[in-house]
């Protein structure tokens, strides 16, 4: 037994009961979180190109950033996030120069900040620069004055009232400086998007990279991806940094090239971080890079369609007046799929269907939408429907 004086304080938990098409469109989560208060006119949500997820370490170095924003301006995408060590790999004056150099394409800039102090061995760096008001909001307006567009922070220790609190007071900083925040090697954000709507993202997830790390997380990459909108990614933005169309190193990828497709529009995230690079983007055929090149950078709408958690997903997501039907196999065997599409058939328009070819390979295939659209799909497998409106 307890005991405590009044007024007594306790945390709160939520939770969502119902069907499951109820919890998947459901957003209980945000929507009891607090508003926002802060001025939203500098967050734009984005897609970004990102060397670290294939190419690890080494290639947090000046050339290589510069690639990777050209990569960026190629594809249409808002964004390149440069990764940790970039302080003595690059500095502050090399960056700058790929601020400005990104500027000029359309593309902004994202940094990594190592969040820790003496909690945490790590050596990657910038380190211990955000644990006080005043180190953080010196380097949130340096940030700012050269003209960085968001911060990625790492190594978050536990979910004590401290630590709480950092997360807190880092996101109203960087409020103030018109940064954008995602935080990896982190807690689940609890809808806290809603109240500091300049986080974008957060990892609190078995992400791509433990599938570079590991053979066996690369082996349930299907299934892990197929529970994922009906859990982690039911209410808050997940930073997973999906897609790579060709082979990692040390590691054999077990998922169709239609299945990493679906996942930048399966998965939901302010900032959607892809890893394929841009040697490996030029391995796809045009129609599948168009899609990389189109994809929005927030949902107006979305709509569970058919699955179960581990098993089966697929969602529809609307942006204007474009829809997309995404869909992901996390079995190891073939299934033929019955949808009921019939309310993407009313509205009419262009539609364009790209599934497997095999592992690797792509090819478009032609579709009658109704209330029982029939789909195959091999193990592990994926698809994309893209219905946009007519000329």
């Amino acid at each position: 037994m307890s005991h405590g004086t009044l007024p007594l304080q306790t945390p709160w938990r939520v939770i969502a009961i119902g069907s499951l098409a109820t919890i998947a469109d459901s957003t209980l989560g945000t929507d009891l979180a607090e508003p926002s208060a802060m001025d939203t006119r500098f967050i734009k949500p984005g897609i970004a190109s990102w060397s670290w997820g294939l190419l690890k370490d080494d290639a947090t170095v000046y050339s290589v950033q510069q690639q990777f924003i050209d990569h960026a301006a190629d594809m249409h995408w808002q964004y390149t996030l440069i990764d940790a060590d970039w302080d003595q790999k690059i500095g502050d004056d090399k960056l700058k120069h790929l601020v400005d150099y990104a500027a000029g394409k359309n593309v902004g800039i994202w940094v990594w900040y190592n969040s820790s102090g003496d909690w945490n061995t790590t050596k990657y760096s910038p380190k211990s620069r955000l644990l006080t008001a005043e180190t953080r909001q010196q380097e949130f307006a340096k940030l700012h004055n050269l003209g960085v567009k968001g911060v990625k922070i790492d190594f978050f220790a536990g979910d004590g009232q401290s630590m709480m609190a950092y997360y807190h007071d880092i996101l109203n900083d960087a409020a103030k400086c018109e940064l954008l925040v995602n935080f990896h090697g982190t807690t689940l954000p609890r809808g806290l998007s809603r109240t500091y709507p300049n986080l974008l993202s957060a990892e609190a997830v078995k992400g791509f990279e433990m599938i570079t790390f590991f053979q066996e997380a690369a082996d349930k990459e299907a299934s892990h991806s197929a529970m994922l909108p009906f859990t982690r990614n039911l209410f808050d933005p997940m930073d997973f940094t999906p897609t790579t169309f060709n082979d990692i190193l040390n590691i054999k990828r077990k998922t169709t090239n239609a299945f990493e497709l679906a996942l930048p529009i399966l998965f939901v995230s302010g900032i959607q971080h892809i890893v394929e690079t841009p040697a490996g983007m030029k391995t796809v055929p045009t129609f599948v890079k168009s899609v990389m090149q189109q994809l929005p950078t927030h949902w107006d709408e979305s709509r569970f369609i058919a699955g179960y958690p581990g098993k089966l997903a697929v969602f529809a997501r609307r942006a204007g007046d474009t829809w997309f039907v995404a869909g992901i196999n996390g079995e190891a065997e073939a299934k033929t799929i019955t949808l009921d599409l019939s309310f993407l058939q009313k509205m009419g328009g262009n539609i364009e269907m790209i599934v497997s070819d095999g592992e690797r390979g792509f090819q478009t295939h032609k579709l009658v939408l109704s209330a029982k659209t029939e789909i195959k799909l091999q193990g592990h497998d994926g698809f994309i429907i893209r219905i946009t409106p007519k000329s």
